[in-house]
């Protein structure tokens, strides 16, 4: 057994998914230590907020702790007020109305595009536009006028008469330490479709798609190891018959099966691990019958043949004599149950067949909420990106120590 490890942790392989593998779980273990917050609180009242920090607007207004820094914040100004719809608008009207070349045009120097636009916008050049657009372009043009002043705001209260007067003056160089400030909340992957903090759900829903891989991988992996046991060794009537029901279940994709089954328990019912179960007890055919062929292979050796001359029971005989030595390729084969249960409950996610709750999530459901909500379309990225990266990371890093363990245990796969 040692010898087998030591071997197993000499292949280059097998160690870089076993490292990426093991570092999911650490996240999965530590951060919510680290971070103790409801995954599902609604946090943002409103759809898919960037990544970054977050301050409260009224305490920075409020704040008496105001530092002067020399830094030019024009860059930031033009950033804020010129979108790129906004660019896109100003191009086209310099082309079409202010005869500018467009390779004079560079829309991503921002303040450069405001001083082009300032230099030549005309409301009377508007030509032959509906009211509407027009309009629209006025708005622009005080946007860009706005931008380019470096005017203080004056913030102001009213008093008991209804008049207003001023209470305090921002300028541009006025700063203020956030660490000064008690309500600030950072989003690093921003929030989802329900004002959620993207980073902490991934988390949890990572641990519990993991969760849902494992127990559908065991129950997979040990129905196709029982019953592929059973059809090598005894041959005959039981194997046909075992091999009936697995050509059964192999003829009709195993992922149809899933979605009828799904659909036939009911959302109420669906929880999430009565989907891993739903997954284990329809992914065991490949197994069975990948484990029935290797048991063929050694029903016949000599130590098996010793054993029944020997009088011991068959239950002995399968467990003492055969299984111990297609161990390793149980192992590789449940590493592989697990990989493919988390991506049939993503795939059941997808088309709203996964696991029916408002108290946890999964990686499949946040995918779903993401496609739901049109966060692909809208360019919400960290909405789904990270979970697709997240359920490969976790698939190419099984998949790797399973090919690690198969050069291992292989000999015609060793260098």
């Amino acid at each position: 057994m040692k010898n087998t490890l030591k071997q197993v942790f000499h292949s280059g392989k097998f160690i870089f998914g076993f490292v990426i593998f093991v570092f999911i779980l650490l996240m999965c273990i530590f951060y919510p230590i680290f971070v103790a917050k409801d995954p599902l609180k609604m946090i943002g009242s409103g759809n898919f907020f960037p990544p970054g920090t977050y301050v409260s607007q009224q305490e920075v207004v409020d704040s008496n702790s105001i530092y002067k820094l020399n830094i030019d914040t024009s860059a930031s100004r033009f950033q804020m007020a010129l979108s790129v719809e906004n660019r896109a608008a100003m191009q086209e009207w310099l082309i079409k109305y202010g005869g500018i070349a467009e390779e004079d045009i560079d829309v991503t120097d921002a303040e450069g595009l405001a001083k082009l636009w300032i230099s030549n916008y005309s409301a009377e050049k508007n030509g032959k536009m509906t009211s509407a657009k027009r309009k629209a372009y006025k708005r622009l043009d005080e946007a860009v006028q706005k931008a380019m002043k470096d005017s203080p705001l004056y913030l102001a209260e009213e008093g008991e008469d209804g008049s207003l007067q001023q209470i305090k003056k921002i300028g541009g160089s006025d700063f203020v330490n956030t660490k000064t400030l008690g309500s600030t909340e950072t989003f690093l992957l921003g929030t989802d479709n329900f004002g959620r903090d993207v980073l902490t759900e991934l988390v949890a829903a990572t641990k519990t798609s993991l969760r849902i891989g494992l127990i559908a991988g065991l129950i997979a992996t040990a129905i196709g190891l029982l019953l592929g046991l059973l059809a090598g060794y005894m041959g005959g009537t039981p194997d046909n018959l075992i091999m009936f029901v697995t050509n059964l279940f192999t003829v009709i994709p195993s992922f149809i099966i899933l979605i009828l089954i799904s659909y036939s328990v009911g959302d109420a019912a669906r929880g999430a691990m009565t989907v891993a179960v739903i997954i284990g007890i329809t992914a065991w055919p490949w197994t069975c019958r990948s484990v029935r062929s290797q048991v063929i292979s050694l029903r016949n050796r000599d130590h098996v043949n010793l054993s029944k001359l020997s009088g011991h029971s068959m239950m002995r005989i399968i467990f003492s004599d055969i299984l111990p030595y297609i161990m390793s390729y149980v192992v590789m084969a449940m590493i592989l149950q697990i990989s493919s249960g988390i991506l049939a409950e993503a795939q059941l996610s997808i088309i709203g067949l996964g696991p029916s709750t408002s108290t946890t999530a999964t990686l499949g459901l946040m995918m779903n909420w993401a496609m739901t909500y049109s966060a692909h379309l809208n360019g919400s990225w960290w909405a789904f990106f990270p979970v697709v990266l997240v359920i490969a990371l976790i698939s190419f890093s099984l998949n790797l120590m399973n090919t690690g363990l198969d050069q291992v245990f292989n000999p015609t796969l060793r260098d």
